[in-house]
């Protein structure tokens, strides 16, 4: 049991850490990074075309931000923008200055902008003046990068001292029911029945309905955590007019809405998706409140006090004339705002997208937190601060979220909110325990080691393979399989490949192109194995995960430039582990890169990347690693042990 108040002060401290590690890796990058190394981590777009410019239906100034060269290498780059992220201006003397590793003679424009949405090589970003669009059209060597996101900061501290001076409210209960203080409540009625779900799954449907205070959800790979979450939210729903749903990233909001919209909930997304598509925009706020039939009312009073003012001259008594135009307008605005949340049975947003203005007067009874396990505590209380009671699903064995001060995170600021509730309040998690996705045999390992044995395989995928009769899961290490080789040749003719990792870039990124080699010529194999035709008759498809950046954008560069690989690139994708996150494939090929004399293995030590991995696959996983490094730690030692006993059976 822990002191609620002291430990969110404690909390408070290591989030103000991680705000200064940060703010201070964005000025480093402003001030000491070249272009070339910021476009190459995916912070910066350079050089890019101001065009078309237009007020959009929240009447915020935007403007088109194109990119005006695609280079080969860009296509390897994940750019990090994404609605929400703050992000500036700048230009150069001449092109060159995107050649540069230096920053001289880059100058940056003192405006302050936000991405709307970004869709391939264009992004919409809002400005705040028609003098700041001028200036960005007139630039010639134009750059946009991401900048330091101030707001999502300012907002998470203030949640925090909300929760802290909390006495005697719904959240002053509740930050105490999280800490142990109290216990939860629960409803009393006979459960209800869901025959389309498993009794695992039903189980906590029915727990959802029944908590007063808190539920967790906990989804490991496969089990069906957002079919479950969907189905509690459409059981709440009969009970409650309109319920809050958020998460961390845009995408995992994307994800439920869709869901949700899918099983027929009308939904109103606060902010826009991080896909841009006619089924996404639908049901953003933004698009509904465009569609309202007295927008184009609204839109044509916003168009007569801007050329109002524009063409007032000197004298003119005006300030009437615009005070009675924006009050209709204010008018309008109101009507509009609350018919379209009237309207919604979901409100749906990121959690930091909680402090919307839009939603300054909602409370909601519940709030749902899907991806629970990737959030900063801090940011959950954004939300929770809007609500009576709090569901929380997703899987703390999985990615953690991302925290860039280490001292913030040997600290505990990486500890979830999740995570604290399933420790001092173990009666409030339902384990979802039967997965469909991969052969048995791939999920038993993490099954054992991360949930307790207790996650078992559906019958229906249990035994399914991509061809009869061979491992679903296997291990190739580059040296062994070198030295068998070796062992068959003369002196003369015995191979010299290196298998030891190697630095790469500022960063110190790891790569291992001998072993990405063996990935590749090991997935040629494979596909020759079962036959190129039934591989793309069956729509077969492959995952090639690596921990490291670097190696992920050498095997895509290697995919792209071979011809062996021309008819199947539509099919195999390449990433890091977050990359994969919430996503599956038939065939799953790993690459751990790690190869050196003393067992270094560094962040390959985090368990829970290994877990996402490793369960991406639906019937054949194949782990690329030098045994030799890897089996001084446990885990790789048993998992070592492990798929040597599966190749016995």
């Amino acid at each position: 049991m822990q002191n609620s108040t002291l430990y969110l002060q404690r909390l408070r401290q290591l989030l103000q850490l991680e705000y200064d590690a940060e703010k201070e890796e964005f000025r480093v990058q402003s001030e000491k990074m070249g272009i070339k190394r910021k476009i190459h981590r995916g912070i910066c777009w350079y050089p890019v075309e101001a065009g078309r410019s237009y007020y959009n239906s929240l009447n915020q100034l935007v403007v088109e931000i194109v990119k005006k060269e695609q280079n080969e290498t860009d296509e390897d780059i994940e750019h990090l923008f994404e609605y929400g992220k703050p992000v500036q201006f700048f230009q150069t003397p001449s092109l060159n200055g995107g050649e540069s590793q230096k920053t001289e003679g880059v100058s940056y424009f003192p405006i302050s902008s936000m991405v709307s949405y970004v869709d391939g090589d264009k992004m919409v970003v809002t400005i705040p003046s028609s003098q700041a669009l001028i200036d960005l059209q007139n630039a010639t060597h134009l750059g946009v990068q991401l900048y330091f996101d101030e707001t999502s900061y300012k907002t998470m501290f203030h949640a925090l001292d909300d929760v802290i001076n909390a006495k005697n409210n719904r959240l002053a209960d509740l930050k105490d029911i999280f800490a142990g203080q109290q216990n939860p409540q629960k409803l009393t009625f006979s459960p209800l029945r869901f025959p389309w779900l498993n009794s695992t799954q039903e189980q906590a449907v029915n727990e959802v309905l029944w908590a007063k205070d808190v539920e967790v959800v906990h989804g490991p790979p496969g089990t069906g955590k957002t079919t479950t979450l969907v189905e509690a939210i459409y059981e709440t729903l009969h009970r409650e007019t309109q319920v809050l749903v958020c998460a961390q990233s845009n995408m995992a909001v994307d994800w439920i809405s869709e869901k949700l919209v899918d099983h027929g909930v009308p939904v109103l997304r606060i902010g826009n998706p991080s896909r841009v598509n006619d089924k996404m925009l639908s049901f953003t706020y933004e698009r509904k409140f465009e569609s309202h039939p007295d927008y184009p009312e609204l839109w044509s009073i916003r168009k007569t006090i801007r050329q109002i003012k524009e063409n007032r001259k000197r004298g003119d008594n005006v300030h009437q004339k615009i005070a009675r135009l924006r009050d209709r307008a204010t008018e309008l605005e109101m009507a509009i705002n609350a018919q379209l949340f009237d309207e919604a049975r979901v409100v749906a947003c990121t959690l930091v997208g909680a402090a919307n203005k839009l939603l300054v007067r909602h409370k909601f009874s519940t709030l749902f937190i899907d991806e629970a396990a990737q959030a900063l505590e801090p940011a959950c209380w954004i939300a929770i601060r809007r609500a009576s009671r709090v569901i929380f699903a997703g899987d703390h064995q999985q990615l953690p979220p991302t925290i860039k001060c280490y001292e913030a995170l040997k600290q505990g600021l990486g500890v979830t909110l999740m995570e604290r509730i399933v420790e001092n309040q173990p009666q409030a998690v339902s384990l979802l325990k039967v997965q469909y996705r991969m052969n048995d045999a791939i999920m038993k390992f993490s099954s054992d080691w991360f949930y307790h044995g207790e996650v078992q395989s559906d019958e229906s995928v249990k035994h399914r393979s991509v061809l009869d009769w061979e491992h679903p899961i296997q291990w190739i290490d580059g040296h062994e399989m070198l030295q068998q080789v070796n062992e068959e040749l003369t002196e003369e003719e015995k191979l010299n490949i290196d298998f030891t990792e190697q630095f790469v870039g500022e960063n110190h990124g790891r790569i291992n192109k001998a072993e990405a080699e063996l990935v590749l010529t090991t997935l040629r194999n494979y596909i020759d194995k079962i036959g190129k035709e039934r591989f793309l008759e069956e729509r077969l498809d492959v995952g090639i995960i690596s921990p490291y950046k670097v190696q992920t954008q050498y095997l895509r560069q290697q995919i792209r430039k071979r011809e062996e690989f021309k008819p199947f690139r539509q099919v195999i994708s390449v990433n890091t582990v977050d990359g994969f996150q919430g996503q599956e494939r038939d065939i799953i090929l790993i690459s751990l890169v790690r190869s050196n004399d003393n067992g270094q293995i560094g962040f390959l030590s985090d368990l829970r990347r290994m877990n996402v991995a490793m369960t991406r696959a639906r019937m054949k996983l194949i782990i690329f690693g030098d045994k030799e490094t890897l089996q001084h730690h446990t885990f790789y030692r048993k998992l070592i042990q492990y798929v040597e006993e599966v190749a016995e059976e």
